[in-house]
């Protein structure tokens, strides 16, 4: 009788693992990982940007830090500005402006130039 409740211990805890590993395999192609502004950790990158190799400043000090990245590519302006203004409240940034926001005496920059398509976006991030 023992060695039949170990096995069916062993049989439902085998179970139980396999029922995690679908769920997370399963959870894991549904969720996006999120990429992030270099030199950051809660700012997130918007598709479609990427750093320019050269456009990065962080800097570290006591009152807070400064990063500043410059990102460019094949994006509309209004799908920027959507994008910010839909995910950066998520994370506790609040919205100031059509291109400010501030969190926990953080301040975030936007500047867009260029032409849809072809954008330019700088972020700077200072202490505010």
């Amino acid at each position: 009788m023992l060695a039949a409740m170990f096995r069916n211990c062993r049989g439902a805890r085998f179970l139980a693992l396999a029922a995690l590993f679908l769920t997370l395999g399963n959870g894991a192609g549904a969720v996006e990982s999120a990429v992030y502004l270099p030199g950051t950790e809660d700012v997130p990158l918007m598709p479609g940007l990427a750093p320019a190799p050269d456009g990065m400043l962080v800097f570290d000090q006591p009152q807070g830090r400064i990063v500043e990245v410059t990102t460019s590519g094949p994006v509309r302006r209004r799908d920027v500005l959507s994008f910010y203004h839909e995910s950066l409240p998520e994370l506790g940034w609040a919205a100031h402006g059509k291109h400010d926001f501030e969190r926990a005496g953080e301040r975030l920059s936007l500047e867009i130039a260029g032409r849809d398509g072809h954008l330019t976006v700088a972020f700077s991030l200072i202490p505010g």
